[in-house]
């Protein structure tokens, strides 16, 4: 079992929820050393002594803070944990907000939350499911390796699964990134149409399974030919800017490629299996009772929406 990343408690009101963190997602990546051109020497980093030029040992490396011309507050780790909320060790919680709220530009990072332990493992389903059928969110802050976070917590059918976040001044203004955006109604009717059109055509469900990191393959491929001195297979150039000139053929030729690969591709035969909806949390329920068109839905209790959305699936 893998060893949580932190430990802690959520608190809200007058409760306190011991829980342990875990990463939910890891990266794709080659490890790649570095090495002087031309030689099979490698580069190597070290903390060096500017003044001195002698190595530095990482236990006498303190952190400074530059406060002006060129001087320096020096603090150590121990100061720095003495002015973290709760010590590190408090997730407080400061409003709960509807999930769909939350813009995604500000989620960072994924994280498993489990039960601190089994004896507390009774209050931490509770919160789950009280967020659950609620399709609340809770936004809290924990400080942890040094930094504060704007977090989201949600429920995730067996858990609770923590998203850190961007704080607002954190968040770039795309005005100040961009010099230009072009306006609202600049294309033609007919060139909008066929855009609308190309849109439907590759539209479909949201499989995760369906993608892969395919650059981190080819990498390893051209890892693997060139040990073997096999000669390296290079990929496509990008394409050309479209032109607005032919943007309305390109649209249309782009449309009936994905017409064509939608009508060649293998369909199932089967009959659609219903959803399993005593699997699904409130907002779920809600949320699918809203695609089916359910009507009455949002003054529902739990086993109203349940009895509705398996007689309207």
């Amino acid at each position: 079992m893998a060893r949580p990343i932190w430990t802690g408690a959520i608190t809200f009101g007058l409760v306190s929820v011991p829980v342990a963190m875990y990463s939910a997602t890891h990266d794709h990546e080659v490890g790649f050393h570095q090495f002087e051109k031309g030689t099979s020497d490698r580069i190597r980093y070290r903390r060096v002594n500017e003044r001195t030029g002698k190595e530095v040992d990482y236990d006498n490396i303190v952190k400074g803070a530059e406060v002006g011309d060129g001087d320096y507050v020096m603090l150590e780790q121990d100061e720095l944990d003495s002015v973290a909320p709760g010590r590190s060790k408090s997730l407080d919680i400061h409003r709960f907000v509807e999930l769909a709220e939350i813009d995604p530009l500000y989620y960072q990072k994924t994280y498993w939350l489990g039960p601190g332990s089994d004896e507390t493992a009774k209050v931490y389903g509770l919160l789950r499911d009280a967020m659950a059928d609620t399709g609340r969110a809770a936004v809290g802050t924990l400080v942890m390796r040094g930094k504060e976070y704007l977090t989201a917590i949600r429920a995730e059918k067996k858990l609770l699964v923590l998203q850190t976040m961007y704080f607002a001044d954190e968040v770039r203004d795309p005005d100040e990134q961009i010099d230009s955006l072009p306006q609202r109604n600049k294309a033609k009717p007919a060139e909008m149409h066929m855009a609308q059109q190309l849109i439907d055509s590759m539209s479909g469900p949201w499989k995760p399974a369906d993608y892969r990191d395919s650059y981190t393959d080819r990498v390893k491929d051209l890892v693997k030919a060139k040990s073997k001195g096999k000669k390296v297979k290079t990929a496509e150039p990008a394409p050309d800017p479209t032109a607005a000139s032919d943007l309305f053929e390109i649209l249309r030729k782009s449309v009936e490629a994905a017409s064509k690969r939608r009508a060649s591709a293998p369909t199932s035969t089967s009959k659609k299996k219903k959803p399993d909806v005593s699997e699904m949390s409130k907002a779920e329920l809600l949320k699918l009772a809203r695609k089916l068109d359910v009507p009455g839905r949002s003054s529902m209790s739990r086993p109203e929406l349940e009895k509705a959305v398996r007689k309207a699936a």
